[in-house]
């Protein structure tokens, strides 16, 4: 078999997203549009809702670890960690020489520059009270490298900077590097510790785009006529890929075979969203995967919130699927925004369906926007559907960055 055409699935899922640490509660909490955002205090900044993970954190480091690295790399360890158990993976089951890891990055190392910046604050800036564990934290690969550490492998490691198309990035970029044969298994996904930096907020509100309402839990609203901004949220979501072949060999569960893909760019504005290129980038995956419109049966938007963020992507899905009729959701509005990790944890919650036939709901819609009012728009229960073979995921970004991964139910 010609090796780009090798089928790559994916066998193991770990996640920390808020409320939930493991893929069975996010799953339970998704269909029952339980939100757990929450009112969170930010340094010079005020109150702001925010989704918070909660995960048992020296599970797999001990908290003196965890003290000298990073959020962003403590939630990477514990998601590499639960992947490989998920996926019936022991540590030496592959050569950790061909074990690959791929983290996709919103940012890196604002927190902990912000958090060194306000302690020497205490001490007339003084330098000296400067970490000298500055340097390795903040450097992008950091993350990633995290997990190479405390999982002993020794094959490539980065992490990719995709805005918050990341997550779908490194899907991506783990398939191709299966592909070309670089490595035989890859942990791939993103990761997202934005709610340590008050500058993201305070950036978001200078925009006139961070969420608001009286509930937090309500301040997410894609879809919804006066929904108001992006909620916040940190989180996490990392995969097991390999080959079908080994897959099968060691009788693996098999959650979903990544089938299409595409990534590509608006080159037109630093934050504005446009539903062209977007489009291209649906029908390219598409095409990719051999697929149809009508062969897609759901899609889960990247929709954050924003006015005209949500507004082009319904566009967009209308120009693709025009008379095709897949249910569509999203799943910001249950628990925030999760930048970097946004597309890896959306993709997870929705991996279900392909047993239980069920598409969790978008809540918060108490009056749809008409410029949003796509067909098959689950709303505020879940919806269930007969055939569910095709997910389609879309994760868009800042400076103009698409990305669209396909996964299919897998069938031998």
């Amino acid at each position: 078999m010609d090796i780009h055409q090798q089928r790559i699935v994916i066998t193991g899922v770990g996640l920390a997203a808020p409320g939930s640490d493991n893929l069975t509660d996010f799953r339970a909490k998704l269909l029952a549009g339980t939100s757990d955002i929450r009112t969170i205090e930010l340094r010079y900044f005020g109150s702001a809702p925010a989704g918070i993970c909660d995960f048992p954190e020296t599970r797999y480091r001990k908290k003196k670890e965890n003290k000298r690295g990073t959020r962003a790399g403590c939630l990477g360890v514990y998601c590499a960690h639960e992947a490989l158990a998920s996926a019936g993976l022991a540590r030496d089951t592959y050569d950790p020489a061909r074990i690959g890891v791929y983290i996709g990055l919103t940012e890196h190392g604002t927190v902990e520059t912000e958090n060194e910046v306000y302690n020497i604050s205490q001490f007339g800036y003084n330098v000296d009270y400067w970490t000298h564990h500055h340097n390795p934290r903040t450097v992008l690969n950091n993350p990633a490298g995290e997990i190479t550490m405390s999982l002993g492998i020794t094959g490539p490691h980065y992490s990719i900077g995709a805005a918050c198309a990341a997550g779908n990035a490194s899907l991506i970029q783990g398939v191709q590097m299966l592909r070309l044969n670089e490595v035989d298994m890859a942990l791939a996904g993103g990761i997202s510790e934005s709610t340590g930096s008050f500058g993201i907020f305070a950036s978001f509100k200078a925009q006139g785009a961070l969420g608001e309402a009286d509930d937090p839990r309500q301040a997410c609203r894609p879809f919804d006529l006066s929904r108001n901004g992006i909620v916040v949220s940190e989180g996490a979501c990392v995969y097991v890929l390999e080959r079908l072949e080994t897959a099968l060999d060691r009788g693996a569960k098999i959650y979903g075979e990544i089938v299409g893909y595409a990534i590509n760019s608006d080159a037109r504005d630093f934050v504005l969203p446009y539903a062209t290129r977007q489009a291209q980038c649906m029908q390219l995956a598409l095409d990719r995967a051999g697929l149809s419109p009508e062969d897609v049966d759901l899609i889960n938007t990247h929709a954050t919130g924003t006015r005209q963020g949500d507004i082009e992507e319904c566009k967009a899905i209308a120009e693709v699927f025009g008379n095709a009729s897949p249910h569509i959701n999203n799943t910001k509005s249950i628990i925030g925004h999760a930048m970097g990790a946004a597309g890896v944890l959306e993709l997870a919650g929705n991996l279900p369906a392909f047993d239980d036939h069920l598409v969790h709901p978008t809540i918060n819609v108490t009056e749809l926007d008409p410029e949003c009012a796509l067909p098959n728009l689950v709303l505020n229960a879940p919806a269930h559907r007969e055939r569910m073979s095709v997910i389609l995921n879309n994760s868009f970004g800042m400076v103009g960055i698409n990305s669209v991964v396909i996964v299919k139910r897998y069938e031998p």
